[in-house]
Order: C-alpha cells, then structure tokens, then sequence
C-alpha cells in the first residue's frame, strides 16, 4: 500500500511539474528576442526613410542580412 501511495505521488507530481506552468523563455533569451526584433524594426525604418527621401532607388529588397 505504501509503494502504490509513493507512485500515485510521483505520477501526479510529474504531471504537475510540465507542461503550462514553466516559461517558454528565460528572461535572458526573451530580452535578447525583443532586442533582436527591435533591431530589424529600426533597419527597415532605415530603408523606408532612404526611400521617401529618395535616397536610394526603388526596390522591394532590404541591403541588411536578415538571418
């Protein structure tokens, strides 16, 4: 009786650990994604201003690496 009360808690204990409760991201990596997002935002702002002052000919292409 004691073994079968000692696995019903860890099944329900390892059911309870995953899933829904845990981040998808460290504060680290969700920082870093918002930064790297900012980042290409603010290229593109880039070309759109080079393209209404005319700075640079028309073209639906960005110069920056976007990998």
């Amino acid at each position: 009786m004691q073994k079968l009360l000692l696995s019903v808690l860890l099944l329900g204990g390892m059911l309870m650990g995953t899933g829904c409760s845990s981040p998808g991201y460290s504060a680290a990596e969700r920082e870093a994604l918002i930064h790297r997002n900012m980042s290409y935002d603010m290229k593109q702002a880039v070309d759109d201003w080079d393209s209404f002052w005319m700075l640079r000919p028309p073209s639906r292409l960005t110069m920056w690496n976007l990998r």
